[in-house]
């Protein structure tokens, strides 16, 4: 084999992988299909470390949130990554969402998750004057981080491990032979070439469904599929941003996806309002510019809580697409991390459908790699 260990993917999973894996005595490559590491879901993310309060009891995402959180909190603090343990406060504005909060309280402790207070209305007021709900619960472990610097870091470290990248590379092949995987890649400019590898993760993002089709794997039957999300944020006036101090989100919705649209902050105190979740019909649909009527509707939902906005307090910033094995009208779908040694299919890892968490879980979901691998005897 040419290679030990090839890793499809380079973005923050992909990158923790390499860092993960990455030893003098074994040769790890790195496939980017951009020029540069972190360009596609990882550069579009709020940047949120989550404390793992919404995820199912038992589930990859609750197990791999909670771990990679103390991870990534360790590996910031000890590499120097910008971050900020600002807090999070889940804000019911009226009564039905209150007792809904207990819900996720109670899955919170499911999970594992060490702080989490309830507040009442004067409690939220005391932390947040400028925001209004009639109850919350105050998660102290959630912050932010620079997800660019983050990538950089890990991938400082996956170097001096001995790891290599190639950029502006597109793996077009993937079939297994004797003893490994022979890779085949295409570059921008149209060259092919080809090379044999031990082990191959798939941590391709929006395209790891499509990586793992390359393998022979039936993406629609193993439930690998995926049906990509668009996301779109508005950014808050400047003298509006400094009102709020910590991230807020609403109770979640009962019906629908994500998280519903909440106020976070970047390391220069800058707001915004987002993301909301629009199904893509085409998975070549592209980011076209935000619809500008979408304003209203973010304005609409975030007075409920911050009633000091107006219309002209928002502008449309940027759009994100999200990797999810949730179709629409689904329920909510967990991460795939799995060696598909029981498909006979040694040496192949799949890394799909990480949406959030994902950015928070990267650690552990290299981790989990590694230790799937080390199970069978790959490493």
């Amino acid at each position: 084999m040419d290679i030990d260990v090839t890793i499809v993917g380079g973005g923050v999973v992909g990158v923790a992988v390499a860092a993960a894996l990455a030893r003098p005595e074994r040769v790890v490559l790195l496939i980017e299909r951009n020029a540069r590491l972190g360009l596609e879901t990882t550069s579009r993310n709020s940047g949120v470390i989550h404390a793992g309060l919404y995820y199912a009891p038992g589930s990859l995402k609750a197990r791999l949130c909670v771990e990679g959180r103390r991870a990534l909190y360790r590996f910031c603090e000890e590499r120097g990554v910008p971050h900020r343990r600002l807090g999070k406060l889940i804000v019911a504005a009226d009564d039905e969402e209150a007792l809904r909060l207990e819900a996720i309280r109670e899955r919170a402790r499911a999970n594992g998750v060490e702080r989490l207070d309830v507040l009442d209305a004067r409690g939220v007021v005391a932390l947040e004057p400028k925001v209004r709900g009639l109850a919350a619960l105050h998660s102290p472990d959630t912050g932010i981080v620079d997800a660019l610097a983050l990538v950089a870091a890990l991938w400082r470290e996956a170097q001096d491990g001995g790891a290599e990248v190639v950029l502006g590379t597109e793996v077009v092949g993937l079939d297994w032979i004797a003893g490994g995987w022979r890779v085949t890649s295409a570059t921008q400019g149209g060259g092919i070439s080809a090379h044999e590898s031990r082990i191959v993760v798939n941590a391709a993002g929006l395209a790891s469904d499509r990586i793992a089709a390359l393998a022979g794997i039936d993406v629609d039957a193993a439930g690998y599929r995926l049906h990509p999300i668009r996301g779109d944020y508005f950014s808050i006036a400047r003298a509006k941003s400094a009102r709020v101090s910590r991230l807020v989100y609403p109770v979640p919705p009962a019906v629908g996806h994500g998280l519903g649209v909440h106020w976070t902050l970047d390391l220069e105190g800058r707001a915004r309002l987002g993301p909301d979740a629009t199904w893509l019909a085409r998975r070549d649909e592209g980011l076209p510019p935000i619809d500008a009527a979408k304003r209203a509707r973010f304005l609409d939902g975030a007075r409920r809580l911050f009633p000091f906005l107006e219309l002209d307090d928002l502008t449309p910033e940027s759009s994100g697409i999200r990797p999810s094995r949730r179709a629409p009208g689904a329920g909510e779908q967990d991460f795939v991390v799995a060696h598909e040694e029981v498909r006979g299919l040694p040496g192949l890892v799949n890394v799909i459908g990480i949406d959030s968490p994902g950015l928070t879980a990267c650690l552990a979901i290299a981790a989990e790699v590694r230790a799937q691998l080390a199970v069978a005897g790959r490493i």
